[in-house]
């Protein structure tokens, strides 16, 4: 079977696109493996499939590296918008994607015709541990201890979409980010799994981060992981409510503004090449 897609990324975060408008994809958990491997298939960090809804503009599935299917993505749906607009599915620039964690709205900034980048109302954050989900107790998970490894973290627990788990420390850089990733994406306290984020402090406005995925490992960026971060600087009283506050990646940056109703991201999406594969 031969297979188009397009290849896009946002703030680094890759993923393998396939339009599924007019055709469906069967076993898209096999296909994700086979075709984001970086040496032996296209090379991405999953695959998304686009498709048709009857609540929203489309509807998004994300399906990670070992073929787990994810709930939400922050950089892919901003990839998904990119493509409605500019393959002219859509000409409308305010536009609705339907998602495992519920339907999500599009802003579209335009230029030359194109997209260029986008904002996206996220929704509320989760704290609740049981809905996150975690095996915490209490109404939230503010700085909690966490031992992992024998060695204790203190940790901060938000759900977008998917369940984060953010921890700032000092010079994330130099720490082995696959032995502790590992190490909290198996963790008995996740029953489905986390994302962890490790996140440095620059200035009350600026943040920077190194995340692992579950079922992904390190991964250049993460949208759910940005706004996950930004609404824990904001609850540990790092940054402040109603703010702009950039999120430095390894492959970009996003801007995330965390208010009393909802979490805003904002960045770019860019396409980077299309083809055919045989599967």
């Amino acid at each position: 079977m031969k297979l188009e897609f397009v290849k896009m990324q946002g703030a680094g975060n890759d993923y393998i696109y396939f339009d599924c408008l007019k055709n469906e994809i069967a076993n898209p958990n096999e296909l994700s493996i086979k075709v984001s491997d970086r040496h032996f298939g296209i090379g991405g960090d999953g695959i998304v499939l686009i498709c048709k809804s009857n609540v929203a503009d489309a509807k998004m599935r994300m399906f990670n590296i070992d073929g787990s299917e994810g709930k939400m993505c922050g950089n892919a749906i901003r990839c998904v918008g990119k493509y409605l607009y500019d393959n002219k599915i859509t000409d409308k620039t305010e536009i609705s994607i339907e998602t495992l964690s519920g339907i999500k709205y599009l802003s579209l900034n335009i230029e030359n015709d194109k997209v260029d980048s986008i904002k996206v109302d996220m929704g509320m954050a989760i704290l609740e541990p049981s809905k996150i989900p975690a095996l915490v107790a209490g109404d939230t998970a503010i700085n909690i201890v966490i031992n992992a490894g024998n060695k204790d973290y203190n940790a901060t627990l938000v759900s977008m979409g998917n369940p984060h788990c953010i921890i700032f420390t000092k010079n994330i850089d130099e720490i082995c980010i696959e032995n502790i990733g590992k190490l909290f994406e198996h963790h008995k306290l996740f029953p489905e799994g986390i994302n962890t984020e490790f996140v440095e402090v620059i200035d009350e406005n600026t943040l920077k981060m190194r995340v692992w995925e579950r079922g992904s490992g390190e991964t250049l960026a993460c949208g759910t992981g940005s706004c996950a971060v930004a609404v824990a600087a904001v609850l540990n009283g790092i940054c402040k409510i109603d703010s702009d506050i950039r999120i430095k990646l390894i492959g970009g940056e996003l801007i995330i503004k965390y208010t009393k109703k909802t979490v805003y991201m904002t960045g770019k999406a860019e396409k980077v090449f299309q083809g055919v594969v045989e599967v």
